[in-house]
Parts: C-alpha cells; sequence; structure tokens
C-alpha cells in the first residue's frame, strides 16, 4: 500500500511510523528541508523506541526503510493510494494544499486530512476530487492510540468513506464513521468537555491540578480504558441507561446548568 505524508510534523512522523509498522509504504512531504531529514530521524527513534517496549515485530530498520522524503509534493502523492495532509489547522493552506494533491495524485486515491477541528468542505477542492476528500482525525499518537476519526463532507462519496475505512482497519486503527460535519468532531468535543470543567475546578477553587490528574488518571481514565460512557452508566445502576438517567440524570443537568448548558436531551435525561 502507498500512502503518501504531506507535513512533517509530530502527526506526520506518528502516521509514517503507524503506516510503515503496518507493511505500508511511505512518501513524506514538508516544504522545510530540514524539517523532512528531522523527521526521517524522529521516525527511526520511535521506532527503536517501540521495539524496546515489545511492540514492533520487525527490525526497526526494515520499518525505516519504508519510509522516504521528497523535496516535492507532487511527487509524494503520484503513487499513493492513501494521501494524509498533517498540516497546520489553517483552511487557506490546507486549500492550496489539497488543490495541488487533487491534481497531481491518481484517481483513486483517498485524499484525508488530519484536521483536529475544521471540517473538510471548508477547504476540499473543486471538480471530480472533491468526492474523494474527507477528514481523518486520529488520537496522539496513532501508533499507540488506534481510533481515528472520518468524517465526511455532504460531497463525500459513500465509496470513498468505505476505502477509507477498509485503509485504516489494514493499518492496524479503529476507525469511527462521523455522521456529519461539526467542529471538533467526536474526540476532541469530548475531550474539551472534560477540559472545561477540569479548568473550571481549578478555578473555582474546587481541587488543584495534580488532585484532577489523579482522578482521571487513577480513575475515570481506567474506567474509560475498556469500556465507554454509554457502557459505564449501562452496567453503573440496575436497569441501565434509562434508570442511571432517572436517578442522576437531575444531577447531571444542574452541574450543567451551573455551566450554562441547558440541554438535557429529554424529560428524563435519557438519550431520547
Amino acid at each position: 500500500m502507498n500512502t503518501a505524508i504531506i507535513g512533517a510534523g509530530s502527526i506526520g512522523v506518528a502516521f509514517a511510523v503507524a503506516f510503515s509498522r503496518a507493511g505500508g509504504q511511505v512518501s513524506m512531504y514538508d516544504p522545510d528541508a530540514s524539517r523532512r531529514q528531522a523527521a526521517l530521524a524522529e521516525v527511526r527513534q520511535c521506532l527503536a523506541d517501540l521495539q524496546s517496549f515489545q511492540l514492533l515485530d520487525e527490525d526497526p530498520s526494515a520499518v525505516a526503510a519504508r519510509v522516504q522524503a521528497t523535496d516535492s509534493l507532487e511527487d509524494a502523492v503520484r503513487e499513493a493510494d492513501l494521501v494524509q495532509e498533517c498540516a497546520p489547522e489553517k483552511a487557506d493552506l490546507k486549500r492550496d494544499l489539497f488543490a495541488r494533491v487533487a491534481a497531481a495524485a491518481p484517481a483513486h486515491a483517498v485524499l484525508a486530512s488530519a484536521s483536529s477541528a475544521l471540517p473538510v468542505s471548508q477547504y476540499a477542492p473543486e471538480g471530480e476530487a472533491r468526492e474523494r476528500c474527507l477528514v481523518a482525525h486520529p488520537g496522539n499518537p496513532p501508533y499507540l492510540i488506534p481510533v481515528i476519526e472520518l468524517v465526511p463532507a455532504p460531497f463525500t462519496s459513500a465509496r470513498t468513506i468505505e476505502r477509507a475505512e477498509a485503509l485504516y482497519r489494514s493499518f492496524g486503527l479503529s476507525p469511527v464513521k462521523v455522521r456529519k460535519e461539526v467542529e471538533g468532531f467526536i474526540f476532541n468535543r469530548l475531550q474539551g468537555a472534560v477540559l472545561r470543567e477540569a479548568y473550571c475546578l481549578v478555578r473555582d477553587g474546587v481541587a488543584d491540578v495534580e488532585d484532577i490528574d489523579t482522578v482521571m488518571r487513577d480513575g475515570l481514565g481506567l474506567r474509560w480504558s475498556f469500556m465507554g460512557p454509554f457502557e459505564t452508566v449501562d452496567l453503573n445502576t440496575r436497569g441501565g441507561i434509562l434508570s442511571h438517567a432517572d436517578k442522576m440524570g437531575p444531577a447531571y443537568a444542574r452541574m450543567g446548568a451551573e455551566r450554562g448548558q441547558n440541554d438535557p436531551g429529554s424529560p428524563s435525561w435519557s438519550p431520547g
């Protein structure tokens, strides 16, 4: 499988590790020549670290050999089955990159952005290539956190979504399909909700930073590492989700209202 990575920062390097570890051939492009060379060194170091923790099935040098850097975006994408854009969160920059990618990549290539919040409809090019564009937002780093959010635009074809899901699964990732474009997608909206409350608890003198991190690391984090919030509440209360909503919903609604959030979802504070 041929992959192209546009942008050799931390996310680009992490994708290069994830793709090459799964057997993919990787071509990396960055406009900064020194960054391209640094990225290759970072890939080698990361692979060595993974081997030291017995998280690599091959010799690091063999995996690293599948990652190449190029000084031309067009050369990087010319034979790609998947193009993974990892540029900064600037719509104008992404718009220019996607136009160049669309002009040079094969007609079958999936064109994906690692954007953390910007939907692809803000920068996808005009023309036929639009239907092959979507966001593929990873957990960071994707070689350790396998979830990846697939966020299509209204014009993204169903075939593109299917191909993207299959491609990312072949690289050992766990794709989830976001049903419509929304800023921050799923990952950062959930993470943002936790961070907003954490900041408020510190600001209001309820707890200090270390204690909040302890609650997450030694409490919620342990629970959420193997089951999500819906499964948690379903198992946490006799009667499942609806029973939990009836018992805890009013308290959660009051907490939300204290922060200016008044969207209980239904009279019983259940999913509906």
